[in-house]
This record gives structure tokens, C-alpha cells and sequence, in this order.
């Protein structure tokens, strides 16, 4: 895939709406051989949102829906930094942090989507490495959540596309696109 479209693509779709539209993006899969290009650019990318009001036509990040929202975000936040690795959380400014639902977006890497114990509704990103001859043990860690609303695949190699539309159960399938 190309690097520059697969990192805005994951920042559109994980952390625009501030997470919380039913099929953004909750856990990115990267091959391993491309993953500390794309993880690198993607802690860039990251370094660049701006949290803060919506109708600031510069804010990227709004609030998430409500504080109990950004309670539960927060648990997840604790959890993952003992489950995973963090690999990157936007600045938040104090005055956000202490008023209203602001949340800092953030990426965490995992070892395994078992790691997930149930779905998160908030500007938090999983990311797990696989290897190139992995893609099989991508496919059943997918289909093993019992979810399947959207899923995205960037590649340029239509083989692999079509294999991996025919193995997920998914309900909808976005091809290099967010």
C-alpha cells in the first residue's frame, strides 16, 4: 500500500468524529516489514491534530459525546498502558483536560486482538503487528471478535484484496479508502 495514503486514511477514520461513528477504525493491522515507516509517519500525523472547540474550523478532534464517554475512554487508557505500548497521545491543554468531555486521542500497539475485551467508542487507536505469511491469522483474529460492521484493506495487490474480501465476515468492505 502506499504509506501516505494508509496514514491519512487511519487518521480520518479513527480519530475524525472523535472516534465515535460506528465503523471508525478501533484496531489497524500492519505487516511488520512496513510498520515502523507507517507507525513512524503515523506518530507525525498524530503530532499534528488539534483538539479543541468544533466550530474552531482548525480543530480535527472534538468533544467525545459526554463525560461518562470520557470516563470510560480513560479506564481503556489505564488498561492498554498495561496490555500494550503507547505509541503516540495528541497534547491535550489543561484548560481542555479539566473542562467539558475532551478526550486525547492515542495509539497503543497490541499483541493480539484478544487483548480487546469489548469495543470503545472514543479516539483510540489498536495497532497490531503481523507478519508478511501471518495474513490467515489476521483473517481469524477478525472474524473472531463478533463484530463485523466495516472493514478496510489497503493494498496494491488485487490477489490479496479479493482473498481477504472472501475469508473476513464482514458486512462492508472499503478498498484503499478510509
Amino acid at each position: 500500500a502506499l504509506p501516505e495514503q494508509v496514514v491519512a486514511d487511519v487518521i480520518t477514520s479513527a480519530f475524525g468524529s472523535a472516534g465515535q461513528r460506528c465503523s471508525a477504525l478501533r484496531v489497524l493491522f500492519v505487516q511488520e516489514e512496513v510498520a515502523p515507516k507507517i507507525l513512524n509517519m503515523l506518530k507525525g500525523a498524530m503530532a499534528e491534530l488539534k483538539v479543541g472547540d468544533p466550530s474552531d474550523l482548525s480543530t480535527d478532534v472534538g468533544p467525545v459525546i459526554g463525560l461518562e464517554a470520557r470516563k470510560t475512554l480513560l479506564e481503556h487508557v489505564e488498561y492498554m498502558k498495561e496490555a500494550g505500548k503507547l505509541l503516540y497521545q495528541v497534547p491535550l491543554s489543561e484548560d481542555l483536560a479539566e473542562k467539558g468531555s475532551f478526550f486525547a486521542p492515542c495509539a497503543f500497539e497490541i499483541d493480539h486482538i484478544s487483548r480487546l475485551t469489548q469495543e470503545v467508542f472514543g479516539p483510540i487507536l489498536h495497532i497490531i503487528r503481523y507478519q508478511s505469511g501471518a495474513l490467515d491469522d489476521v483473517i481469524a483474529q477478525i472474524n473472531s471478535t463478533g463484530y463485523g460492521l466495516t472493514l478496510g484493506i489497503h493494498s496494491r495487490i488485487e490477489e490479496t484484496i479479493r482473498y481477504i474480501q472472501n475469508k473476513v465476515h464482514i458486512g462492508n468492505i472499503y478498498v484503499n479508502r478510509n
